[in-house]
C-alpha cells in the first residue's frame, strides 16, 4: 500500500480522520459512477435483495441460539447493515449477526435466566460501552494491530465457535420440548436426560433443511437457499406432518411482531464488584470479535472482488463497528459486525458499493413484514438445520491445514484455542492463546515474522464465518 493510501486511511491529524469517518458518501461510492449509472444500482437492488433473503432465516437462527428472539435478529441485522454500509470502512461488506457472537450473548443472557428483559438491558450497556471503544479504536488508527492474531488462533477459534454452534440447538434439532442449559457440558447432559421426548419428525426436518441448503448453494449463489429450505419445512409441518407435535417458533416465542422500531434503553451500572467484572469481561469479548472479525472481512472482500480502487480503510472500520455496536442494541437488537459469507455472497451476486448494504435493510425489513405470520410457524427443528450447516461450513479443510503445517507450535496454538473455547468460552480460549503465543513466539515460532501481519488473511475462496465463500453463502 502506498504513502498516498496510507496518509487517506489514517488522516494527517485526528481532525482530519473525524471529517472523514463522518462522511457517510465518500471514495466508496466511486465504482457505481463508472459506466452506465442506472445499472449500476440494478446491479446493488439485485444484491440487496438476494443477501436480504439470504439473511432472514439466518438473523433469526442466530438471535435465538443466543437466546433471543427472532425478530431481534431480523431487524438488528437490518439496522446494522443500514449503519456499516453509511459508516464503515469497506465498500463491499454486509452487516450483521455472526456465528461468532453467539455464545458471548448467549452467556450474557443466561446470567438473568429468568428474566430475559434484563439480560438484554445488560447485552445493551455492554454494547454501548465496547461501541465507544471500537470508535476510539478506529479515531486512534489502530487498524492495523488486529492484522497481528496470528492465522493459528483465528482458525482455532473458528472450530471453536463451530462445535458450540453446532450444540446450541440440538434440542431442538431432536424435538426436545424442555429447555438444556447453556454450556456444552449442560447441553449434553440435558439431552441425555430427555431423551424420552425424541421426536424422528424433528430429526427428518433438521437433516432436510441441511441437505437442501447444501445442495442448493452447490448449484448456485443466487439461490436463497436457506429461506428455500425454511419454505420447505414449513409447508412439511402445515401439511403432511400437522398434528404431530412438531414445535414452531410461535410455540417458544409466539407472534413475531412486526413492529420493528423498539427502543430498548441499557441496564444501570451496578458499582459492585461481580457486575463490574462480567461487564468488563464482556465488553472485552464483544470488541476483539468485532475488530478481528471485521477487518477480516473486509480483507476478503477487496480481494475477492479484485478491487483496484480505494482500499477498504480498517480504522474507518473500527469507526462504523463503533456506531453499529452503539446503536443497534438501542434499537432492540444486539452487537453485529461484518458478515464474511454474505459479504462474499453481495460481491459474487453484482454487489459493487454500500448501496447494495443500504438497500439491503430496507428490503429486509420489508419482506419480513410481509413473511411474518408465515415464519412464526417455521419448526424449529429447520432453524436447527441451518445452524447445523452454519457449523459445518464454518470450518475449511485448507484452514486447517495449513495452520497445521505452518510449525507445531501454531498447530498445538490451534487445537488449545478450540478446546478452550469448548470447554470454558471464547474469550478465556482466545486471550489465553493470545497470552501463550505473546510469551512463547519467539522461542517457538518458526514462522516468518516479516509475514506477521497477513496470518490472519485467510487462503483464497476459503474465508467465511458462517459458511462457504466459494459457494457464495450460508
Amino acid at each position: 500500500m502506498n504513502s498516498n493510501i496510507d496518509n487517506q486511511q489514517t488522516g494527517s491529524s485526528l481532525w482530519d480522520r473525524i471529517k472523514l469517518f463522518l462522511n457517510p458518501f465518500d471514495q466508496r461510492y466511486e465504482d457505481l459512477k463508472r459506466g452506465k449509472i442506472p445499472l449500476n444500482i440494478l446491479r446493488d437492488f439485485t444484491a440487496g435483495l438476494i443477501v436480504a433473503m439470504v439473511a432472514i432465516p439466518l438473523a433469526m437462527g442466530f438471535a435465538m441460539a443466543s437466546g433471543l428472539r427472532p425478530e431481534q435478529g431480523i431487524v438488528g441485522g437490518a439496522i446494522a447493515g443500514l449503519i456499516g454500509a453509511l459508516f464503515g470502512g469497506s465498500k463491499y461488506q454486509v452487516y450483521g449477526p455472526t456465528a461468532a457472537y453467539i455464545p458471548i450473548i448467549a452467556a450474557m443472557m443466561a446470567l438473568y435466566p429468568d428474566n430475559p428483559a434484563q439480560g438484554h438491558a445488560f447485552l445493551v450497556l455492554a454494547s454501548l460501552l465496547s461501541g465507544l471503544i471500537l470508535a476510539g479504536m478506529g479515531l486512534a488508527a489502530l487498524g492495523r494491530l488486529v492484522a497481528l492474531v496470528p492465522h493459528s488462533i483465528v482458525v482455532g477459534f473458528t472450530i471453536g465457535i463451530a462445535i458450540v454452534i453446532g450444540t446450541s440447538m440440538l434440542g431442538d434439532a431432536i424435538g426436545l420440548k424442555t429447555k438444556i442449559g447453556y454450556s456444552f457440558a449442560a447441553k449434553v447432559t440435558g439431552i441425555w436426560e430427555h431423551a424420552g421426548e425424541f421426536s424422528m419428525y424433528a430429526v427428518v426436518l433438521t437433516l432436510l433443511t441441511f441437505a437442501v441448503t447444501k445442495y442448493l448453494l452447490k448449484l448456485s449463489m443466487f439461490i436463497p437457499a436457506p429461506l428455500i429450505a425454511l419454505g420447505i419445512g414449513f409447508a412439511l409441518a402445515s401439511t403432511v406432518w400437522s398434528g404431530k407435535d412438531i414445535t414452531l417458533l410461535a410455540d417458544k416465542y409466539g407472534s413475531i411482531p412486526t413492529d420493528f422500531w423498539i427502543f430498548t434503553p441499557p441496564m444501570e451500572i451496578q458499582w459492585d464488584a461481580a457486575f463490574l467484572l462480567n461487564l468488563a469481561y464482556f465488553v472485552l469479548a464483544i470488541v476483539f470479535v468485532a475488530a478481528v472479525e471485521s477487518l477480516l472481512c473486509s480483507r476478503m472482500g477487496d480481494r475477492l472482488a479484485d478491487n483496484r480502487g480505494t482500499p477498504y480503510n480498517p480504522n474507518k472500520e473500527l469507526w462504523g463497528q463503533g456506531i453499529v455496536n452503539f446503536v443497534v442494541p438501542l434499537l432492540n437488537g444486539f452487537p453485529h459486525t461484518g458478515a464474511l459469507a454474505r459479504t462474499a455472497t453481495n460481491i459474487k451476486v453484482g454487489g459493487m458499493s454500500p448501496l447494495a448494504g443500504i438497500l439491503k435493510c430496507f428490503l429486509k425489513l420489508a419482506m419480513a413484514a410481509y413473511l411474518a405470520s408465515y415464519l412464526e410457524r417455521v419448526p424449529m427443528a429447520c432453524i436447527a438445520g441451518i445452524l447445523l450447516f452454519v457449523a459445518t461450513a464454518m470450518v475449511k479443510p485448507a484452514e486447517v491445514k495449513t495452520a497445521w503445517q505452518q510449525s507445531k507450535f501454531h498447530a498445538s496454538l490451534m487445537v488449545y484455542t478450540a478446546v478452550m473455547v469448548v470447554v470454558t468460552d471464547f474469550l478465556i480460549g482466545v486471550l489465553s492463546a493470545l497470552l501463550i503465543y505473546g510469551a512463547l513466539f519467539k522461542f517457538l515460532d518458526k514462522h516468518d515474522e516479516a509475514s506477521a501481519s497477513e496470518n490472519v488473511e485467510l487462503p483464497e475462496s476459503q474465508e467465511t464465518d458462517e459458511g462457504s465463500t466459494s459457494n457464495g453463502v450460508a
